[in-house]
């Protein structure tokens, strides 16, 4: 009897368990149903003023190059200035052996004077004989001998002082001086070497590098694109029409000094459909030195309605297209094809796709499908498994 009783205690434990998890599972499947449409962050799209950039690759190059070459040929005898080194204008770099100039110098020098000492007793006698033709004391033909003796002597003059003159700067060209004020390479000669008069390869190299250029190339598409939006007003300048340029080194630094547009070259090159653009920057700490790989940062204008939506609110379809997923007045979800202009920051720069007010989901994209009905929460408000509210997402990157 006691077992039979034991039994029966068990059976009615396990029937009313049994009846506690349907009831469970019921209220859980109720609460579910009571839960309602998925939530979903969403950002209200609005017009913003925003300056529009592209950013290129480029080069650096000097603002002034001179490649040093000698005038004249001979030996040198000394080097002048340190590898590297900041020069000036007019600063001698090296001298060469000037032995055989000074020589050259001095003949034509003493050439001259015998041209001088020459002239005075051939004008007098041309004088002379001009007093004595007109009383025919002597014939014209002397007369016309003297004469041509005269201007013999007076062209003899003038082509040694052109020959001391070649002499000196001859002379002068031993002493191998910096056509410009920059910074100076390294020497490709050294002392005792034989060099030649305007030989192909220089001696040295002077740069100029504060300030410095950057050359850029954009493809000319791209520039019709901006000419056609500036020219509907889509895009301002500013009010010098010249456009700022900021610089992003190799290191992925941003350079602190802003350079401005100087110019854009007048031919495309058929083989890239590209041309090329040069702004200056000032360089007075020396950080940029030629032959830089940076990235040239351009503002090309302001739009002053410009929508931007977050870069995680927008998605790819199977063939690449963007689409994006808003909220309707109605809470429910649309699909939307965008077309995409440039990244700016964190976000898309829409060209078509959207319009002022549509509400671009942005976070529980994976919990919904177009057509569904949605609880709609703001950006940032959305809240997490603990029942709180989640920081923003800048908030948590921080």
């Amino acid at each position: 009897m006691q077992i039979s009783k034991q039994i029966g205690v068990m059976f009615a434990a396990a029937a009313l368990a049994a009846v506690c998890i349907l009831g469970g599972c019921q209220n859980s499947a109720g609460k579910a149903t009571q839960a309602g449409s998925p939530e979903v962050a969403v950002v209200e799209v609005k017009p913003e003023r925003v300056a529009i950039t592209t950013e290129l690759p480029g080069r650096t190059s000097a603002y002034l190059l001179a490649e040093v070459r000698p005038q004249v040929g001979g030996i040198i005898q000394k080097r002048m200035f340190t590898e590297g080194a900041e020069v000036k204008a007019g600063e001698v770099l090296y001298q060469i052996d000037p032995a055989t100039y000074q020589a050259a110098y001095d003949s034509a020098k003493a050439q001259l004077a015998r041209a001088e000492a020459n002239i005075s007793t051939t004008r007098v006698r041309a004088e002379r004989y001009k007093e004595l033709v007109e009383i025919k004391a002597v014939s014209r033909q002397e007369y016309d001998d003297a004469a041509a003796a005269l201007k013999q002597a007076e062209a003899d003059i003038e082509a040694g002082k052109a020959a001391v003159e070649t002499a000196r700067i001859n002379l002068a060209y031993t002493r191998v001086t910096a056509p410009i004020t920059g910074r100076i390479g390294r020497s490709s000669v050294t002392v005792g070497a034989l060099v030649m008069a305007n030989q192909g390869v220089p001696i040295a190299t002077i740069q100029q590098i504060d300030p410095v250029y950057v050359d850029v190339t954009q493809s000319s598409a791209s520039l019709l694109q901006l000419q056609e939006s500036l020219s509907k007003g889509a895009l301002k300048r500013d009010s010098a029409n010249r456009a700022r340029v900021k610089l992003i080194l190799e290191d992925n630094t941003v350079y602190p000094q802003e350079g401005a547009l100087q110019f854009q070259d007048v031919t495309v090159d058929p083989t890239t459909g590209s041309f090329i653009l040069r702004a200056i920057f000032p360089n007075p700490k020396r950080v940029l030195l030629p032959g830089m790989f940076v990235r040239a940062v351009l503002e090309e204008g302001v739009s002053e309605k410009a929508l931007l939506v977050p870069q995680q609110g927008v998605s790819r379809d199977p063939k690449g297209n963007p689409l994006a997923l808003i909220v309707d007045t109605e809470g429910k979800v649309q699909q939307r094809t965008l077309t995409l202009d440039r990244p700016i920051g964190d976000k898309w720069l829409v060209s078509a796709g959207l319009a002022p007010g549509d509400r671009v989901i942005v976070e529980g994209v994976q919990k919904v499908r177009p057509g569904s009905s949605v609880k709609v929460i703001p950006f940032g408000e959305a809240k997490g498994a603990d029942g709180k509210t989640a920081a923003p997402a800048a908030a948590k990157s921080n």
